[in-house]
């Protein structure tokens, strides 16, 4: 950092008490005035894009709604035929898989786009068109895949799509298809989400706001945004390898081929059982928000509840075959399992007795959002409760694929989640909006949620311990099962009339009116309630405390007078300051994007791509991909400006407004997506070595393997490719760079990469294994196709850095693009030398 002073954590920037410069307010408020009319969908600001994505979200809601309905009216009778067998099927696997893909997730983390830089202090998330491009790509992908209902291709496997019933001997349409390439490509939408979150909570916090300072939010979307950087990925590689086997015949999850079925629920539920934390931690976040401005005292236990949320985080990664008790694996595991399902209940009680001491400490307002968060606590308890019955494997046994775990899994995801959504939504309304939402309504709309959700959900937990298989579309008559079918159906319907109502308060509260948003309406404590622009703050001020409204005196009026940090535009561009990770000291200016077009046709051209892949248009297809990485290139070419002067911010401070190496955002952004990577191929070292132990009379002996020596070629041109990066790396340092010279090593750089993985998939080749052979087999070439996932991205970025380097924006000190493009590099051989040993050293070693 430059700077003429150092303030230390605890010190306040005195505000200036002179008068702000004339035209500085406008001159914001110009430089963030946004597209307006049919244009705004161009907009990349956090505030036009969080409203975008909370809509959408909530429409996909409602979708899934009205087909949970669809599914309470065939089961509100024994023997009814509302629904055919297969149109049901369709129905209930869009409904769970709308509601856990299309929903829960890009609720939670559109509430994080929204709300997390006014809550930090930053003017906007640290890549807003990577943001944008992530909620356009679900919207669009999203949309059509919901369109494949009105068709009658939707897929009708079930949200959990267990092969071999996916696979394409019993499901050859392609409605299988539309599942694992729409939801695959939903899924890095996420990602790209979470990348930008922990880089916004990580890096572009107020001066001062250290991580104990933190709000508790913002704590749980790092713990989210770190759970999908590691969960996600796993789900990813499952569709890919299940679609790899439906259209190539590789035999990943054929039994008699080598292959398991099982295979596909291991991958699946280490992404499944964390999404449900994935989903329940922001939720609980919100409740830790709520609870003390509603009861008007800090939260008890803060630094606990921290704990406790990283313990639940890391839990549960240990708890995916907690859905397999009965799939006949070890009984060591199963105890193992069951333990660690058991104790994620002790970091999620800490949670819950915090609030209720919060409550005891201060003296509750019931409101319609106090109300949401009261229902959320008993109805969570109660799922968490059966959520411990169920960990225990006799129990597990006997209610496993009853409507006992339905009822279990709605009272954990719809109380754990979306009733701490609707305190949220009621909450923070005044934030955003020119009124509050109607709390005589909203009284209304709590109290038929909460007894239609109980009414619909309760009797399941009964009519599951009698007997009733979940995932059946009809049921004979005289099993006992009918009155409590019938009680669940109408319980649904009130449920939705609940939701009706609210639906109504909210369309009162959009007519148009005058005036800004009510502010805080609340007494909040966090700088959510500072007055919001399209800018965010007015100035960013300097925290002192974790409440900074209630400590730091007259503090929300004298940001909004401009008597703090960057009160205007100091570049003349949109700008946000970039602090470090814990302390949160100012390091430099980021100058942010605007609106535009590219990351937009990105978005539609990425989901065009998946999407025409379904229906097996691959010619339209690779014009679609090719037309979005050129989109993307496109949005990325001005990403990174010029370096200038230093510039004052405020405060005597004085900031660079370029960084570059682990200072840089962009450095950051790019070691999160490596980690993506690094799971990615980890979940596939987890199947090859799965697969060996439940099929090694399938994998070759010694003498059919490729030569000892064909390792050497790919060796060599990974060797080489790593001396070239080091070659340009060092050219890079000079002050006057070989332009020519550093691109030559770059391309060739690359050209060996690929020689490598061309020589080791050739190796293969000769020896005679074709992937359609066996389950190992088709994992030596999965390996394969898993390094030139990597290497294409290599080779996009390198072309993007050579064009750089001939355009004269790569230099020794602008040089970001480089910097990325040498981490991914350097991961990618990285990968391939693994992959190398994995395919050539272990098959070897095992066959002697």
């Amino acid at each position: 950092m430059t700077s003429e002073r150092n303030a230390s954590a605890d010190e306040q920037v005195l505000p200036n008490e002179l008068p702000r410069p004339e035209g500085e307010r406008e001159a914001l408020e110009a430089v963030w005035a946004g597209p307006r009319g049919w244009r705004i969908v161009s907009d990349v600001n956090n505030t036009i894009i969080g409203y975008f994505y909370i809509a959408t979200a909530f429409l996909f809601f409602l979708a899934a709604g009205v087909l949970g309905l669809l599914i309470r009216l065939q089961l509100a009778s024994p023997g009814n035929d509302v629904l055919s067998q297969e149109t049901y099927n369709q129905i209930f696997t869009m409904h769970g898989t709308v509601m856990m893909f299309l929903f829960a997730v890009p609720a939670v983390e559109a509430a994080g786009v929204l709300l997390l830089p006014q809550m930090l202090g930053a003017r906007d998330m640290p890549f807003p068109r990577l943001g944008a491009f992530a909620f356009w790509a679900y919207f669009v992908g999203g949309t059509i895949f919901f369109c494949t209902l009105f068709f009658g291709v939707a897929p009708s496997g079930g949200w959990f799509m267990y092969p071999p019933l996916t696979g394409q001997r019993f499901s050859p349409g392609v409605g299988a298809d539309w599942w694992l390439l729409g939801i695959g490509f939903i899924e890095i939408s996420a990602i790209a989400g979470a990348i930008e979150i922990i880089v916004g909570v990580l890096r572009t916090r107020a001066p001062g706001m250290t991580l104990a300072r933190m709000p508790i939010f913002a704590w749980t979307m790092l713990i989210f945004a770190g759970m999908i950087v590691f969960a996600f990925p796993a789900v990813i590689l499952a569709t890919i390898l299940l679609e790899l086997e439906r259209a190539f015949d590789w035999p990943f999850f054929i039994a008699e081929r080598g292959g398991d079925p099982l295979l596909w629920q291991h991958l699946f539920w280490f992404f499944g059982h964390p999404e449900v934390y994935i989903i329940f931690l922001p939720a609980a976040g919100m409740v830790s928000m709520i609870v003390p401005t509603m009861t008007g005292t800090p939260l008890v236990g803060y630094r606990l509840i921290v704990v406790a949320l990283i313990a639940v985080g890391f839990f549960s990664f240990g708890l995916w075959v907690h859905h397999m008790f009965t799939t006949g694996i070890p009984a060591r595991s199963l105890g193992f399992f069951s333990a660690a399902s058991m104790a994620v209940a002790i970091p999620s009680g800490i949670q819950i007795f915090a609030w209720i001491a919060t409550i005891a400490t201060g003296r509750l307002r019931i409101t319609v959002a106090s109300l949401f968060v009261i229902g959320f606590l008993l109805i969570f308890t109660l799922g968490g409760l059966t959520g411990v019955m169920v960990a225990m494997v006799p129990f597990d046994r006997q209610a496993h694929d009853s409507y006992f775990v339905v009822a279990h899994l709605h009272y954990v995801l719809f109380g754990g989640m979306v009733f701490p959504l609707f305190a949220a939504i009621y909450y923070w309304t005044p934030a955003f909006s020119t009124r509050r939402l109607s709390e005589y309504l909203g009284k209304w709309a709590f109290g038929l949620i909460f007894a239609g959700f109980n009414l619909a959900f309760l009797p399941m937990h009964i009519t599951g311990l009698i007997g009733m298989p979940r995932r059946v579309y009809t049921y004979p008559a005289g099993m006992g099962w009918d009155r409590l079918n019938l009680v669940s159906t109408v319980g649904a319907f009130l449920l939705a009339s609940g939701v009706l109502v609210f639906l109504i308060d909210v369309a009162r509260n959009l007519r148009l009116t005058r005036g800004g948003p009510v502010g805080d309406a609340w007494g909040g404590g966090t700088l959510d309630w500072v007055p919001n622009h399209s800018f965010g703050l007015r100035s960013i001020p300097r925290i002192a405390s974790r409440e900074p409204l209630w400590n730091q005196a007259g503090l929300a009026g004298k940001v909004e007078a401009g008597r703090y940090y960057l009160p205007g535009t100091a570049t003349g561009a949109r700008e946000t300051i970039v602090t470090s990770p814990v302390e949160a000291e100012p390091q430099y200016l980021m100058r942010l994007s605007g609106p535009g077009w590219a990351h937009l046709s990105a978005a539609v051209f990425t989901a065009g791509f998946f999407l025409l892949l379904t229906v097996k248009a691959v010619t339209l297809a690779s014009i679609c991909g090719l037309l979005a990485v050129i989109s993307i290139l496109a949005w990325m070419w001005d990403s990174d400006p010029a370096p200038t002067e230093p510039v004052d911010i405020g405060g005597g401070i004085v900031l660079p407004t370029y960084a570059s190496g682990t200072l840089s955002h962009s450095w950051w952004a790019m070691v999160i997506l490596m980690l993506v990577a690094a799971a990615l191929y980890l979940s596939y070292l987890f199947g090859y070595l799965y697969l060996w132990t439940v099929s090694p009379q399938t994998w070759p002996q010694a003498s059919a393997l490729p030569s000892p020596w064909s390792p050497l070629g790919p060796l060599a041109a990974f060797a080489i490719s790593g001396m070239l990066l080091l070659g340009a790396h060092r050219l890079l340092s000079r002050k006057d760079v070989p332009q020519a010279g550093l691109c030559i090593l770059i391309g060739l750089g690359v050209l060996a990469l690929l020689a490598g993985l061309a020589l080791d998939g050739l190796s293969h080749w000769r020896s005679g294994l074709r992937p359609q052979a066996s389950g190992y087999a088709a994992m030596v070439y999965a390996n394969v196709a898993l390094q030139l996932q990597i290497a294409g991205p290599v080779v996009v970025m390198a072309g993007f850095a050579i064009a750089r380097a001939l355009a004269g924006r790569l230099t020794a000190v602008r040089r970001v693009v480089f910097d990325n493009l040498s981490l991914f590099w350097a991961y990618a051989i990285g990968q391939s030398l693994f992959g190398l040993l994995l395919t050539h050293g272990f098959p070897r070693m095992v066959a002697s």
